[in-house]
Formats: structure tokens, C-alpha cells, sequence
């Protein structure tokens, strides 16, 4: 059986600053941006190269939507960004104002550092040591 985890969605408040936001500071490539009505949109991005999953970026709709705008994940890093190289990306998101809530640190399985996306959400920036294999691997 081959499966894979395509799209993720994303709560933003406006979807061209979430746009602008993850197609310069962080290099994703728009995928898709469709009107699905009069204040609806289908926006995907994602890293270039087409590993992993792809973010829709969902407009919050109403109140409850718009209040987990930042806290999907209840403060927690939710997001795992890799990179193959850590201090391009690093410098290259500094230079377009991306907060990283911490100094880049060395752990047994690369470097990494956390980072708050356009809307509060946590991230890691990490360049792995060595590839995942799996979950079984």
C-alpha cells in the first residue's frame, strides 16, 4: 500500500499576506490560488522540489477559526521545516524578517532552530544529520 499526507491546512488571517509570506521569506512555491466563491480561496504552497506535504492556506471564517489563528497547536512546535542547507535558509529568512524565538542549536540529529511563521505558529528549521528512514526505519 503507498499512501502519503498531501495537504495540511493552515489557519491565516488574509491569504496574500500568508502568500507573501511563505513564497518570499520562506522560497515556497504557490501551487494553487483559486476563487471558491466571493470570499473563499484554494491556496497551496509548499517547499520547491515536491517532497512532503503541501499548506493550504485557509482564511479564517469565523470567530472560533480566527481565534486558533497562531495556536494550532496549543504553543507547541507544529511545523518541521528541512533544509539541506541550514545557514542559507537561516540568513535568507533573518534578512526577511522572520522572528526565530531561539539561537540555531546543535542536537544529535542536526541543527535547528524555532521559528514564528507570519500568523504566531511555531516552527523548526532543521538540517538533519542524517536522513529519516521511516517510522519503522
Amino acid at each position: 500500500m503507498t499512501r502519503s499526507l498531501a495537504t495540511v491546512a493552515l489557519v491565516v488571517r488574509d491569504y496574500d499576506e500568508a502568500i507573501a509570506f511563505f513564497t518570499g521569506a520562506l522560497r515556497f512555491d504557490l501551487l494553487e490560488d483559486r476563487a471558491m466563491g466571493p470570499d473563499k480561496r484554494w491556496v497551496v504552497v509548499a517547499p520547491p522540489g515536491g517532497q512532503g506535504a503541501a499548506l493550504l492556506l485557509a482564511r479564517a471564517a469565523n470567530p472560533a477559526q480566527a481565534a486558533r489563528i497562531g495556536d494550532q497547536t496549543g504553543g507547541r512546535v507544529g511545523f518541521f521545516l528541512h533544509t539541506d542547507d541550514f545557514a542559507r535558509d537561516h540568513a535568507h529568512m533573518l534578512a526577511h524578517g522572520v522572528h526565530f524565538a531561539e539561537a540555531p542549536r546543535h542536537e544529535p540529529y542536526g541543527t535547528v532552530a524555532v521559528f514564528v511563521d507570519v500568523c504566531g505558529n511555531r516552527w523548526d528549521l532543521i538540517e538533519r544529520r542524517d536522513q529519516p528512514q521511516g517510522r519503522d526505519g
